[in-house]
């Protein structure tokens, strides 16, 4: 067993002053506890115990170009010698607006804020302003935030708390929710265009937004079910109700234009962030003119104090600037295709039922002899605990994972590092059978 003995100690004194000894709840869940860290660069992390892992939790996903990328870091030095903050409009963030409306179909106008749950909350906002209506659908095991409105229906404990499939039951994801706010929302199961057809045809005069991770990355990293997608915006088109692509994950990692560009399915209203500025904090809210004409308008209020910082709009220029130059995206898919495919071998040859899924940029693995995983409720058939035990072997190993199953691959992975990835999962995969 690797030792972890100056992470634990940081994590009692940390426990003395940080509530639950970590600034986000997810960090809870690394094994044996959580990990403190010294430095990162390129697919590789390095813990206060001296450990060394080649990373495919990436941060949760933002570092698309690797961690500590030399033209990120110098552009973000650049910047903060000019300042740091003016709460007022500098040049670099209409550049990298136009950069947005460069490659993102939906962009004719955009926003920035801080984190994807800032501009969630913000479309949501702006599709009840311009509809005039109440509610929007949302679908089981999506994430758009931590905000009381949209902390719900993110994951279950069975079929059996998720309710009726036609009309689920709103779960909590947290404590402290007012019950009030699930008269915000409709929750359906997702990839099922007739239930979303049928609801609209019954409710449209409530529904101002349809929102969606456009991959259910966040359960399962499930891709929609052919014509899902287009569906969804047909029937928006009908009843003039704002579709919302959450592109927080898939923003910039499947495509410079993110999902919209890569299924060619064009929504009214889509947020960006992770991947944007490779590890800084900075979201977007792009969307067609007449779904941003009330911000434009001030009939919408969007603010925030540390809004395009001039080191965050730095870190998101030079960031793109390289996935321009050095076409990152087939480098992503052809990686991690192939570390997906030799996954699924390793998986073969050692008898365990390991279900990989997801479009190669992001993917998940899970232990199930089920095949056809098409939304939240068929996650719920997934073997978690041998899930866990798998990871935290690779993590003993060297490899870090995401506990619930998800990977992500970097512009600064090599072929190497996925042969050492998929050679590491054979051995952990032969010693868990």
């Amino acid at each position: 067993m690797r030792n972890y003995t100056r992470s634990k100690v940081l994590y009692e004194r940390a426990s003395r002053v940080l509530a639950g000894g970590v600034s986000s709840e997810f960090r809870k869940a690394s094994w044996p506890h959580p990990l403190f860290f010294t430095s990162a660069q390129g697919s590789r992390i390095v813990d206060v115990d001296e450990n060394e892992y080649l990373d495919f939790t990436l941060s949760q996903g933002p570092l698309i170009l690797g961690h500590s990328h030399p033209q990120v870091l110098e552009a973000v030095e650049r910047a903060s010698r000019n300042g740091q903050l003016f709460a007022g409009q500098h040049l670099m963030e209409i550049e990298l607006a136009e950069k947005l409306q460069q490659h993102v179909p939906c962009a004719e106008l955009v926003r920035f804020s801080l984190s994807g749950s800032e501009a969630d909350h913000t479309a949501l906002r702006v599709a009840r302003a311009v509809t005039g209506r109440p509610r929007f659908i949302r679908f089981e095991g999506h994430y758009h935030g931590w905000f009381d409105n949209v902390a719900w229906s993110i994951n279950g404990p069975s079929a059996e708390a998720l309710g009726d499939y036609e009309q689920p039951t709103p779960l909590a994801w947290t404590q402290g929710l007012p019950p009030t706010s699930t008269d915000e929302f409709i929750v359906l199961p997702w990839n099922d265009l007739a239930l979303v057809e049928r609801t609209l045809a019954a409710r449209h005069d409530e529904v101002a937004a349809i929102i969606t991770e456009p991959v259910m990355c966040n359960s399962g990293c499930i891709e929609p079910a052919p014509g899902f997608l287009a569906g969804l915006r047909d029937l928006c088109d009908r009843y003039d109700v704002a579709l919302i692509f959450d592109e927080v994950i898939t923003g910039f990692r499947l495509r410079m234009g993110g999902a919209q560009a890569y299924y060619g399915v064009t929504p009214d209203l889509a947020v960006f962030a992770k991947a944007l500025a490779n590890g800084y904090p900075i979201s977007a809210l792009a969307g067609q003119r007449r779904w941003m004409q009330p911000i434009v308008d001030g009939k919408v209020i969007h603010a925030g104090t540390m809004n395009s910082s001039n080191p965050t709009v730095a870190a998101a220029l030079a960031t793109l600037e390289v996935l321009e130059r050095e076409q990152v995206h087939e480098k992503l898919f052809r990686l991690g295709r192939r570390l997906m495919e030799g996954l699924r071998m390793a998986a073969a040859e050692s008898g365990q039922p390991l279900c990989v899924l997801g479009p190669g940029p992001m993917f998940h693995t899970a232990f199930t002899t089920e095949r056809a995983i098409r939304n939240y409720r068929d996650t719920l058939a997934f073997d978690r605990t041998r899930l866990g035990l798998f990871v935290q072997q690779m993590q003993e190993r060297g490899i870090r994972l995401i506990g619930r199953g998800l990977w992500y691959l970097s512009a600064a992975h090599t072929e190497a590092d996925i042969d050492q990835a998929i050679e590491t999962a054979r051995a952990v995969l032969r010693e868990i059978a």
